[in-house]
């Protein structure tokens, strides 16, 4: 049963740890199906209804509540995550305070952090919407299956793996542009544009982005690239120049990406 109310006065919801947040109030219906052990999936095994992954430290402020079996899911926004307007947290997963919480600004962690990230998260599934590699584990608690799962099942079920932009996401606590149609402009232009692979390659440094609203691809050093792709299971490293070359057999590389409608891809420079 559905019933909706406004909240007030303001009220802010505060992560402690990381909570999966969604783009439809009707979480339940993800993770319990008629059979209780499978979970609802697109044609290409995904997870829609899963937005983005808050990560601890995340503030929402609480615009309504809707009742949904006797479990509070709030409707709320973040400036943290202004991608969408309508997000949706199950209140299990978070505090409610009725001022907003002092809210640390983003900092960039190190180098060694970020690689130290990437290697552990080859590997991991890929995950629609994902950006936290270990899972959340509460999922099984609040939202049980009722009976046993399969290995893969509850790597879904827990959100265990990332998406393409999660991947960096994770690796840099939040620091990173969450979706490819922000990361298109994150940082500085490396100019690629008429550039075949090889000489595209001698522009690159470590961190560097390949980038077009779909899909990212990282430098992960002089000869290697990381990525997490559907098509390849997850998170893999890859031969950077075999994936330079591969990429310009799709699309073109472009220095601005809205100046040209054709199939195209960016390299963006965000670690100065």
């Amino acid at each position: 049963m559905f019933s909706s109310k406004s909240t007030a006065p303001k009220s802010f919801a505060l992560c402690h740890y990381a909570v999966p947040v969604f783009n439809t109030p009707d979480i339940k219906s993800v993770f319990v199906g008629n059979d209780g052990v499978t979970i609802k999936t697109d044609k290409q095994g995904l997870v829609r209804e899963l937005e983005y992954v808050a990560l601890p430290g995340t503030v929402f402020e609480v615009i309504n509540e809707t009742e949904i079996d006797g479990n509070k899911i709030l409707n709320v926004k973040s400036a943290q995550y202004n991608y969408k307007s309508r997000l949706f947290v199950d209140s299990r997963f978070i505090e409610i305070v009725n001022e907003i919480p002092i809210i640390s600004s983003l900092a960039l962690p190190d180098r060694k952090y970020i690689y130290d990230f990437l290697d552990k998260a080859i590997g991991s599934v890929y995950i629609w919407g994902g950006n936290y590699i270990n899972g959340i584990s509460k999922m099984l608690e609040y939202y049980p299956p009722k009976g046993n799962i399969t290995a893969h099942t509850k790597k879904l079920w827990t959100f265990e793996g990332c998406d393409c932009s999660g991947l960096v996401y994770e690796a840099t606590n939040g620091y990173t542009e969450r979706n490819t149609s922000r990361l298109i402009y994150s940082g500085d232009a490396v100019n690629v544009e008429g550039l075949n692979a090889k000489n595209i390659m001698a522009k690159l440094k470590p961190l560097d982005m390949f980038v077009w609203k779909g899909h990212v691809i990282y430098v992960y050093d002089e000869t290697t690239a990381i990525q997490s792709a559907l098509s390849r299971g997850g998170v893999v490293k890859t031969p950077l120049l075999e994936t330079i070359e591969s990429l310009i057999e799709k699309r073109i590389p472009v220095n601005d990406y809205d100046k040209s409608d054709k199939d195209r891809f960016v390299v963006r420079r965000w670690w100065i």
